[in-house]
């Protein structure tokens, strides 16, 4: 299986877990979609936070460890999450794909010109 069509087939499987908890991006009216574009942030939110309580971030306590195991699960639920969150604002597994290599083609061009200014003109012509 191609890497696309690994993306396309984790896009199939979360529209039917989003589907089957009663949720259709397809059928959103555009205030639906503001809403659950706003549930999916905050869902992600919290998952870079459970994340983020994976890895001993307090300098100061002796007692934490690195849960690596944790960590990656937590990456997996944030990939849940943006693809449902991909889906509400339209988005296909191949159109994520296209803005991918889009984007990072920007983010190459913005490291061999040293990235000295802040300049947000170059996402322009990032779209499907």
């Amino acid at each position: 299986m191609s890497e696309t069509d690994m993306l396309r087939e984790i896009f199939r499987m979360q529209k039917a877990l989003n589907a089957r908890i009663g949720v259709h991006p397809d059928q959103m009216s555009e205030s639906e979609q503001q809403t659950w574009t706003l549930n999916y942030c905050r869902a992600l939110s919290q998952e870079l936070a459970e994340l983020t309580d994976s890895v001993p971030w307090k300098w100061w306590a002796k007692y934490q460890t690195f849960d690596k195991q944790n960590a990656r699960v937590e990456v997996v639920d944030m990939i849940h999450f943006v693809v449902s969150l991909a889906q509400v604002l339209g988005l296909t597994a191949d159109d994520v794909y296209q803005l991918y290599l889009k984007k990072n083609e920007v983010n190459f061009q913005r490291q061999d010109s040293g990235y000295t200014v802040k300049d947000e003109s170059d996402n322009q012509g990032v779209s499907v």
